[in-house]
């Protein structure tokens, strides 16, 4: 093996992270958001498809029609799923999109709560997870 004597660096181009913590948190936040996007758009095929599955709540302060939730869950669980996937190509965006696509997915599994109670909390927790993880220092480095 020859030593760098001379100083002379080779790298890549494009930014890398010097600590891999943070590209493993980048890649487990993409894994969840593929698994949570493919579930949400389970989520809304369900509500599209058979109104009768689900059992609602009587008076909740936010109720809505359960055919229109479930375009939103199948349209959000696209968006999050692409973002997801996008995230293991590294693009600096994908995070930005992540972050909002995870907040907004939040939102609607919040008013989602008195359709599926456990599913909704399920994927709150999950959500949550994702902004902290895309969210969290890096040390990056332009190279």
């Amino acid at each position: 093996m020859a030593s760098n004597v001379g100083g002379t660096r080779h790298h890549q181009a494009g930014w890398e992270a010097k600590s891999p913590w943070a590209t493993s948190w980048t890649a487990a936040a993409a894994v969840l958001m593929t698994f949570g996007g493919i579930m949400a758009i389970f989520q809304g095929i369900s509500a599209i498809a058979q109104d009768d599955v689900f059992v609602t709540t009587q008076n909740f302060t936010y109720e809505f029609s359960l055919t229109g939730w479930g375009w939103i869950h199948l349209i959000l669980g696209a968006l999050v799923t692409a973002a997801g996937l996008a995230l293991f190509t590294g693009a600096a965006w994908a995070r930005v999109v992540g972050v909002v696509l995870a907040g907004l997915s939040m939102v609607a599994n919040f008013v989602w709560l008195p359709h599926a109670p456990v599913w909704s909390v399920a994927l709150l927790i999950i959500d949550g997870f994702i902004i902290w993880a895309l969210c969290a220092p890096r040390r990056e480095s332009r190279v």
